[in-house]
């Protein structure tokens, strides 16, 4: 029960386990041509683009930006929380001129103050977080995404922690260019990182596209020296040429890694997204129903909660890890810690994927409730459950009232 890794659904784990086809056959580019429409459609596009980097979610983040910020670029980097200064550090190992805002962790932004921002520094590239698991806080991005095309300013958004477990329009939000993974509300094992792009980065790719020197003919060599792309494995121009009808080599793709991805998408798109959607807010509901019934106190502002991860502050007088230790040993739940300022403050619970379920977020309640109570915590024994079930039971109510 944390904000990542998540549980695997059987069936992902039973696709994982098939024959390694090679990546040229017709039968495995036929699966990544597949892949690609299921992703298209998980993340609301038309993009031609979207496909996953072999690596974690950071691969993708990494790829995304280092083909389209070059040395001296400014990149505004609206932070609140711990990954907008992973953003941050990527952009300046890529050459780029950062401008960061910072707001207090456990809120978002006003939509006007990142406006402003865009007004005053004039980005190539407006990048930033959509749900920091950090804090259990998710930004809103369409006022956003409207201002960056105003502006004529790339957005780029790491959705690592929302896709698949809460609503994300890359298309209607004016989203350039987008970064999930597949550890978390995709429900697949870490490995991959899907990401897609639009015309917009593409006109980037294609002014720094290169072609590797093991494979470039003479008359394509001066390709290879002008605002070439820094890396290698994550040189997007060069990942699309094999993504593409074309299939020009460049690393080997991680077959069985694609095959989870491949059903972890089917599994998502049988379930509907709006049912996808609804089963996390349900199960998030029902988890903080519960955590109140305690007496604990949620971290955060309520205005702008991340539906797919619940941040408790860790009672006066208790040590955090020990209750972590507790559940952990005794249950067999693991929840999480956080970073930086919150340390040691806060336990992150997450409701994501095929970890997202009524069975899961009762017996997470259960145990906490009792390790807290071993702990000689004051906390009302029994409610926390029974106000879960109270949630379950409205949710039922209303699905049939409707």
């Amino acid at each position: 029960m944390t904000p990542g890794p998540v549980e695997v659904d059987p069936r992902v784990l039973q696709a994982m386990s098939r024959s390694i086809l090679g990546q040229f056959d017709p039968a495995f580019t036929a699966i990544m041509n597949d892949t690609m429409e299921g992703l298209r459609r998980v993340l609301q596009t038309q993009n031609q683009w979207a496909y996953p980097i072999d690596g974690t979610s950071r691969a993708g983040i990494e790829a995304m930006l280092c083909s389209i910020i070059e040395p001296g670029d400014r990149v505004l980097i609206p932070s609140f929380g711990r990954f907008g200064g992973l953003l941050a550090e990527i952009t300046e190992r890529c050459g780029g001129e950062v401008h960061m805002i910072h707001t207090e962790w456990g809120t978002v932004f006003a939509p006007d103050t990142i406006i402003a921002a865009i007004k005053e520094t004039e980005p190539k590239v407006v990048a930033m977080v959509h749900g920091d698991t950090s804090t259990g806080r998710i930004q809103p991005l369409q006022e956003i995404g409207y201002a960056c095309r105003e502006h004529d300013c790339l957005f780029i958004v790491d959705a690592v922690a929302t896709v698949g477990g809460t609503d994300v329009k890359t298309d209607d939000w004016m989203i350039d260019g987008l970064i999930t993974g597949t550890q978390k509300c995709l429900s697949v094992p870490s490995g991959m990182a899907p990401l897609t792009y639009n015309h917009r980065i593409e006109e980037i790719l294609m002014e720094r596209k290169s072609i590797e020197q093991g494979l470039v003919t003479g008359e394509q060599e001066e390709l290879n020296h002008q605002r070439r792309i820094r890396s290698n494995y994550f040189d997007l121009s060069q990942l699309q040429e094999y993504w593409s009808p074309a299939r020009l080599n460049h690393h080997t793709e991680a077959t069985a890694a694609l095959y989870g991805l491949y059903e972890g998408l089917r599994l998502i798109l049988e379930e509907g997204l709006e049912q996808r959607f609804e089963r996390h807010r349900t199960n998030e509901r029902a988890l903080v129903a519960g955590i109140e019934a305690m007496g604990l106190t949620l971290f955060g502002d309520p205005g702008c909660k991340l539906p797919t991860v619940t941040c408790v502050e860790i009672p006066e007088g208790i040590n955090g890890e020990t209750v972590r230790a507790m559940l952990l040993e005794d249950f067999a739940i693991e929840v999480a810690s956080s970073f930086g300022p919150l340390h040691g403050k806060i336990w992150r619970i997450g409701t994501m994927g095929y970890s997202c379920q009524k069975k899961n977020v009762l017996q997470t309640l259960a145990a906490l409730e009792a390790v807290l109570l071993r702990l000689q915590v004051k906390i009302p024994a029994g409610e926390a459950v029974q106000a879960a079930l109270d949630v379950y039971k409205q949710v039922e109510y209303e699905k049939v009232s409707h």
